[in-house]
């Protein structure tokens, strides 16, 4: 595994490499070659965590000052969530340089969004330890925090997609089912969004929802389908 390429790919040069490495141990690589729990990503996933949701704290009190708590208790659940951190960790793709044990990479384990976000709370707990609050600060603002509207669109697509079809009384939206690839333990579905009989997004994921999700976000946003 390139963990060099990582370091490129996230812009952060790792003092203690073992430090990275951990970062990316699940722990099926770790139980798997018997280095014990302590080895695997488990801890700096639990450090990297709390560095996140303070500094999701610190941004959301900073950029909506008139925010009430319980608005902003609920945005930061929703940047912080499982989904939110598993498209962030797509993106950088961080599920290329995760170590896993052969069970879990012949069930796909590469593509799970709970492994995925896991290995990004865990990459930065180990920014947090070897460079310091500030680069995990600047880290999270980069690849968590950076283009929100982009991700809530992304996060809410079905809904936004729905309404806007609706508003403009073009006819019934609805998704169909047109692949269907893998084994029954690492399924690939792919979906088409439709407006009445004209395809108006395509989209993919390991589960139907996923799939129907990804569908309608290219509805919304690729040239086909900006007259929804």
């Amino acid at each position: 595994m390139d963990l060099k390429n990582l370091e490129r790919r996230i812009g952060v040069q790792f003092h203690d490499k073992e430090l990275l490495a951990r970062a990316m141990r699940h722990s099926s690589f770790a139980n798997e070659r018997q280095m014990g729990a302590l080895e695997s990503n488990e801890r700096l996933e639990f450090l990297g965590d709390a560095v996140l949701e303070l500094v999701t704290s610190e941004f959301l009190y900073e950029q909506y000052p008139q925010m009430e708590e319980g608005d902003a208790t609920k945005m930061r659940a929703s940047i912080v969530c499982e989904p939110s951190l598993a498209f962030c960790a797509k993106e950088i793709p961080l599920g290329d340089y995760i170590l896993l044990g052969k069970g879990e990479e012949a069930s796909g384990g590469r593509l799970r969004a709970s492994i995925t976000s896991d290995a990004l709370e865990a990459l930065i707990g180990a920014i947090y330890l070897d460079r310091g609050f500030e680069t995990a600060r600047d880290f999270i603002h980069r690849f968590i925090l950076q283009d929100l509207e982009h991700k809530k669109l992304f996060f809410d697509s079905k809904t936004i997609l729905q309404e806007r079809v609706q508003a403009a009384h073009e006819g019934v939206l609805h998704y169909e089912l047109v692949k269907e690839e893998g084994p029954d333990h690492c399924k690939q579905f792919t979906v088409q969004a439709l407006l009445g009989e004209r395809v108006i997004g395509t989209g993919s994921g390991r589960t139907k929802k996923v799939a129907e999700q990804e569908a309608a976000y290219r509805a919304l946003t690729e040239e086909d389908g900006r007259t929804v």
